[in-house]
């Protein structure tokens, strides 16, 4: 999922973020709402803000989608940009840097 960061706020790029479907997966839903609960910011068709205060939290939620092998890596890792600069530790593990070829 392409992600980035800006003022202490971590963005995840809209047509990225899993879609609820009424009669969907109810793995894909579950990741939906949780991704959704601990946003602070979720407007419809932009991109999903995580405060600070809860990377340590989205963290665990990628981690333990991405270990259920419901979810592809791409789904479940965050990617950010390289121009970026360090990615922060809280997500060494869930995170790497966008592949500027698949652009």
């Amino acid at each position: 999922m392409r992600a980035k960061i800006d003022n202490e706020v971590v963005f995840i790029h809209s047509e990225d973020l899993p879609q609820y479907k009424k009669q969907g997966s109810v793995v894909r839903n579950s990741y939906f709402w949780a991704l959704k609960a601990i946003a602070g910011n979720t407007p419809y068709g932009g991109d999903w803000e995580y405060e600070s205060e809860v990377w340590l939290a989205l963290r665990r939620v990628l981690l333990a989608f991405a270990e259920s092998g419901y979810l592809g890596l791409s789904e479940t890792t965050l990617e950010f940009p390289t121009e970026q600069g360090e990615i922060p530790p809280v997500f060494r593990g869930i995170a790497s840097w966008q592949n500027e070829l698949a652009e």
